[in-house]
């Protein structure tokens, strides 16, 4: 019989973060069976409840953030007020169950809350810490506030992003925040993997600038080996050509031209040369890549985006619209991979929330792959919903 993957099962995550990094790492542990409990302060709890908009609000209820429910989801929430004694005995009571404990405030601050690193072992020798900052926990500049798009423009990601090195560009997404979370999760799973072996936790650290550093890639490799900084670009590749956007009639298509099979097939289904000396090799083309660009988009101009996609598809070259982010939702190739997930919202009812990056499957008695991926979620909680019950359940 099929079981919901839920490897976590049993875990208990205590969820000290705010924003984005932090959170989105504690969801992830829920995602896969962990109970999670955020703790949030009194009143106005995580920052995001307030950032907007777009908010949502019910006739007679609160107003919800979009924000706060994108990284929110499988959670409980309670209020606890840590300048208090009475709050920070709750959150003693937390930590001595917990398995993991997860927090993004300034490198210091959990120390001067009564919780520095030999206090939460003291408490419990079995608990995995997670500890996410700006900038790192220690170095010259540990004490910055960490915030994502300062964080994208001190990584180098913003000079290798816009449509050339005097526009740099963030991301479109927190993608420091994000990362930092999934390296942080990483971490955790890894010393949780570890607590097995030794029944001794870990403190584990990340910052939106180590996760930065971390995507980096071959943009990063380009100047520790070979010493050439990169720079912004727009939507072509600094290492491989064709491989962008290109115009065609009614629009914009991408195309990803990998290897000289996929030029030469593009060659042929666009009675192009692939042997011109131009264009011969992938380094040619690179050093001719506006002549290349204007060549491609003469071929596409007088073709609609359909056409131009089904002759690259019959010739075997990667390619592809770009959608806007309405049309990613609406699209059945987003739906057939589980990418959405209905919850039940306390006052807002039923939600469609963005789903789960992996999917699980497990063998079958008859030796056929069957979906495990869990279906049921817990929606992301209103402000101490669940504060009384975890109060009573420490007593």
């Amino acid at each position: 019989m099929t079981t919901t993957f839920a490897p976590l099962a049993g875990v208990l995550v205590v969820d000290l973060s705010r924003a984005l990094a932090g959170p989105h790492a504690a969801m992830l542990l829920g995602d896969l069976g962990a109970r999670v409990i955020k703790v949030e302060a009194p009143g106005t709890g995580d920052d995001t409840r307030a950032w907007g908009p777009p908010f949502v609000q019910p006739d007679g209820g609160e107003r919800e953030s979009t924000y706060f429910l994108s990284c929110n989801r499988n959670k409980d929430s309670i209020s606890l007020d840590l300048k208090t004694a009475p709050d920070l005995a709750v959150l003693a009571g937390l930590i001595r169950r917990a398995d993991v404990l997860v927090e993004n405030f300034r490198p210091g601050v959990l120390g001067r809350l009564g919780f520095a690193a030999d206090r939460l072992a003291e408490l419990n020798p079995r608990l995995v810490t997670l500890s996410i900052s700006g900038f790192g926990h220690d170095g010259p500049e540990s004490g910055r506030a960490g915030y994502d798009q300062i964080a994208q423009g001190e990584a180098g990601l913003m000079s290798l992003t816009g449509p050339d090195p005097d526009h740099p560009q963030r991301v479109g997404v927190p993608i420091g925040d994000l990362t930092a979370g999934i390296y942080g999760a990483y971490g955790v799973l890894a010393a949780l993997r570890e607590r097995d072996r030794t029944g001794r936790g870990q403190v584990i650290r990340t910052s939106l600038l180590a996760a930065l550093v971390g995507v980096h890639a071959f943009q990063g490799t380009a100047w520790t080996v070979a010493g050439e900084a990169g720079r912004a670009q727009g939507n072509r590749h600094p290492s491989i050509a064709p491989y962008g956007a290109f115009r065609c009639a009614d629009g914009i298509v991408q195309l990803a031209c990998g290897n000289q099979t996929m030029w030469r097939r593009l060659c042929a289904q666009f009675r192009l040369d692939p042997d011109d000396p131009d264009y011969a090799t992938n380094t040619s083309r690179l050093e001719h890549i506006d002549a290349l660009t204007a060549e491609l988009e003469r071929c596409f101009g007088d073709l609609d985006r359909d056409t131009v996609l089904a002759r690259l598809a019959e010739a075997g070259v990667p390619a592809g619209r770009i959608r806007g982010i309405d049309e990613v939702y609406q699209w059945e190739q987003t739906r057939s991979q589980r990418l959405t997930l209905n919850v039940e919202h306390a006052s807002l009812g039923t939600l469609t929330l963005p789903g789960m990056a992996v999917r699980t499957f497990e063998m079958s008695p008859a030796g056929e792959l069957v979906e495990s991926t869990r279906r049921e979620h817990g929606a992301p909680p209103v402000l101490n919903a669940d504060g009384p019950a975890i109060r009573g359940w420490l007593r």
